[in-house]
Formats: structure tokens, sequence, C-alpha cells
């Protein structure tokens, strides 16, 4: 299996300013230390304390040489302005800023450590210099604090590492008619995102010439057992998609150039299906589990999007359309009276069968209906096989995206909900969600801010990271789904 996201080996350098005693700070960071590994955590002790620029580069050299690549700068004191904003600028990972609260009321003169207000003279030179930098919602804290901060901090730091080594390779434009999901690239490079455009004739080619190859049996052996019995509608499928995993994790391995992580926006229709004689989508939901999403429809700022959803959660995502909404019979059978949302709070996401077998109740290879509609005339289905499909399981997730506008602006959305364990009665890899207020964020956030209809999904509740980590890359606006009490620019107050 590849390994597709990065691991967060955390360090800590403190700070110390020259007119506080040195050993507060010392002190200070050893029992973050300390209480870190009581959590069964790691994190790598630089014993440099900072006071001068001087120091700043001995304890940048040390943390690197320990292999770190995300750091926490701690103020156990005051802190020097200007050494401690530089271990940002060098150090080449993302870097929390985190300060000791006091410990005792018995101890405020020589046990005074001034970081509370250090940590205003720490944001506002990091201003200055134009650095980024992590600083939590209330940056100051005992150790146990501390270790809270760096829990948030980490899944942050993973997407950060990710984002800043990741390659999308895309395979054919947009299908016509489709053209939701096209955006500009440009914001990618601004993101620090590498991109290789490649023609379907290219993939075509790959996947042609891996006919015998000799892993097939073993991919077409894992994806039965993944499967089981009753998931394995067509057997006689899995060699042709086993052929087309291979092809894909070869291309990734032949192109990530230099470059460490991979993912894909692959076109999945019109023509795909007919010339490779399969849905694409099994092995899509077999690659995102793996860690490397691979987006349908060539949706270049869906795959960024699911990608960030990995590294967040360590986890599969998925993309869905946000697609339907719920009958208002089903609503009154199923979920009035048993949850407290409206209707206009649950809506069904859909794709064709593209989410990963663990984050599906009970999932089976079938065809896609759409398709079989469109390219072989409702009949016997063939090469319109290869779906996954099945309800999506129930739990807490968040709907977001991370999206170029038309002219090139970088925006992004972040909802958190829940999947509710209520039957579809549909077809495809689907669920019922139910997002707090959904009908007022589809239309003055969905609709007004022109997103498209694909949305990431993460399962958990993560808006939290989420909105961290888009603070951090400069994104001007993250829109959520706001309490009936805060009306939207454009919301009509009279409504």
């Amino acid at each position: 299996m590849m390994k597709n996201i990065p691991d967060v080996k955390l360090g800590v350098i403190a700070v110390s300013r020259d007119c506080f005693v040195i050993s507060l700070s010392e002190r200070r960071r050893q029992a973050v230390v300390e209480a870190y590994a009581s959590r069964g955590r790691q994190i790598y002790e630089c014993k440099i304390t900072v006071e001068n620029e001087k120091d700043a580069m001995r304890a940048i050299e040390d943390v690197k040489a320990a292999g770190c690549n995300a750091l926490l700068v701690f103020l156990g004191n005051f802190g020097p302005e200007t050494p401690e904003t530089l271990i940002a600028k060098y150090f080449s990972g993302p870097v929390l800023y985190a300060a000791a609260a006091e410990e005792s009321g018995d101890d405020l003169i020589n046990g005074r450590g001034d970081a509370y207000c250090g940590m205003l003279n720490c944001s506002y030179n990091l201003g200055l210099r134009k650095l980024k930098a992590v600083i939590p919602e209330y940056p100051v804290g005992t150790p146990e604090e501390i270790c809270d901060m760096l829990d948030d901090f980490v899944p942050v730091a993973r997407a950060i590492i990710g984002l800043s080594s990741l390659k999308i390779i895309t395979f054919g434009p947009r299908p016509q008619d489709f053209f939701a999901c096209n955006a500009p690239i440009k914001g990618l490079y601004e993101l620090g995102v590498e991109i290789q455009e490649n023609s379907e004739l290219d993939l075509l080619v790959a996947y042609k010439a891996h006919a015998g190859d000799e892993r097939i049996p073993d991919v077409v052996a894992d994806m039965a057992a993944e499967l089981g019995h009753k998931g394995n509608q067509y057997p006689s499928l899995l060699p042709r998609m086993a052929q087309f995993e291979l092809t894909l994790l070869d291309w990734a391995e032949e192109n990530r150039g230099a470059r460490q992580y991979v993912v894909f926006a692959d076109k999945c229709w019109p023509a795909f299906p007919k010339e490779f004689g399969f849905e694409p989508c099994y092995v899509n939901s077999r690659l995102a589990a793996k860690g490397i999403p691979v987006a349908c429809e060539v949706d270049i700022y869906g795959a960024l999007s699911e990608y960030i959803g990995t590294c967040i959660t360590g986890s599969p995502v998925t993309l869905l359309d946000i697609n339907n909404s719920v009958p208002a019979d089903l609503f009154r059978q199923e979920i009035e009276g048993k949850f407290n949302y409206t209707l206009k709070d649950t809506f069904m996401a859909f794709h064709c069968g593209n989410t990963p077998l663990c984050c599906l109740r009970e999932g089976a290879i079938k065809f896609q209906l759409i398709q079989n509609r469109l390219l072989e005339n409702g009949g016997e289905p063939d090469f319109t096989r290869g779906t996954l499909e099945g309800d999506i399981a129930s739990g807490d997730i968040t709907f977001f995206r991370l999206q170029s506008t038309a002219e090139g602006a970088l925006r992004a959305y972040i909802a958190q909900g829940e999947v509710l364990p209520v039957a579809t009665r549909s077809f495809g890899g689907i669920g019922v969600f139910a997002i707090p207020e959904m009908g007022r964020f589809y239309r003055h956030v969905l609709i007004s801010k022109r997103y498209p209809h694909h949305g990431a999904v993460a399962f958990g509740h993560v808006g939290r990271a989420l909105y961290t980590l888009f603070d951090y890359l400069g994104i001007p606006e993250v829109d959520f789904n706001q309490p009936k009490s805060m009306l939207y620019r454009d919301e009509n107050p009279f409504a």
C-alpha cells in the first residue's frame, strides 16, 4: 500500500527573554514534554533555549537534525520577539506558537513569566515579517492545556506538510455541459500544489500496457476478499478493475516527480466505460481507502479537498454530489420526531460509487443506472458495471470544500452535521444527511457564492481543524452554516 500522507514529528523550542530567569522557561518546557509523554505521544525536546538570534539558528539546526517537520515554539516567559519569530521564518515546516500560563498565586515575583503579554508582541512581529504560524484560539495554558493545543495542531500540520509536497494528476477535461467543477488552476500554485494534466488517451494507452500484468490475480483476490460473497456481484469484472488499479498506482509512482504525495482527478464518463469496459468507481473507492483520493469528473479542487480531509482525519474520505432533497413523506416516516431537524435541514448526498467500502453500511458492486440508460439503452449492463453502491454509514460528518472562483480567488466552506441512520431507498453511494440550517446555507453560501455540486466529506466533526488550516493558508473567505441568529450578508431579513 502506498503511503500518501505525511507522518508528523513534533519538536519544541522554548524561548526566553534575556531579562527573565531562563530556568523558568526551561522548567516549563520540560513540564510540557513530560505531560505529552504521559499521553503516549512523542515530542522532541530541543535543549537550546532561545534568547537571541544565534540561539534561534542553532535551535533550528538541532530540531532539523532530529528529523522534526513541525514545531512548537513555546513562550515559557515573555520571550524575545525577533529571535522567536525568525524560527518560523527559517524552519521549513508548520509552527505552533503557545505560551505558558502562570502557575501559582504564591509565586508571582520570581516565578512570573509574563508570557500572556509576550504572545501579543510575538503575533505583532509575525505580522511584520508576513510569516505564517498557527496560534490557538486561547494560546496560553498549563502543560496539559498546551498538550491539548498540540493534539489539535498535529492534523493541521499533517495537512500543511502534505499540501507542500502534493501533485494532482488529471486525466481528461470536464464532460461537456458539466462544467460546474471546472476552475482555474492558478490557486493550486498559490497553495504550493503541483498539477500534471493528461488526456484520457494517455490513460487508455497505459491501461492497455498493463494487460496480463502478473500482479492482477493478487489484486483480484484482494478485491474479492474485501467485497465478500454478497458484495462481489460481478466476479468476471474484477480482472479489468484490478488492471486499472495497477495502472493508476504505477502512474502515480512514475509521475510523482519531486513530489511525495499524489491524488487524481479523472474523467469517468461518457467515453470511459465503453473504452475501458467498466465504470472506475470501485477502483476509485479502493484508492481513497489507501489515502489516494480519485475525484470524479476531473474535479481538481474536489481532489484537493479530499486530500485535505484525508490528512486531517488520517482516514478515508469521499466526494459526493449535494444531490437531492429528502421527500416529505420519507421525512415524516423516518426523521420527524426522531431527530431534531426540519425537512430543510436534510438532503441526500450521492455519487455513483466512489465511497470506500468501510464508509458504507453494506456495499456491493453494481452498475451505473444513469450511464446504463445513456450508453446501453437501459439494457443488460455490461461496461456500465463497476460502481460500489450502498447507503453511507450513519455518524458525524463534516461537509467542506476549498475552491477557486472563476476569477481565480480561493474560498472555502465548512459545515458539520451527520448522516442519519435512515434507509435511502435509492441507488449509488448515498446517504440521508442533516446539517443544522442547511436550507439557508444551501441558498446563501452554496448558491450565492457559486460553489459546485461536489463536496468533500470527512467522517467526523473536524471543522475546527479545517478552519485553522484554511486560516493558515490565507483563504480570505471561509463560510459555515450560520445559526438562525446570524443573517448571511445577502439574506432577506424580512423572509
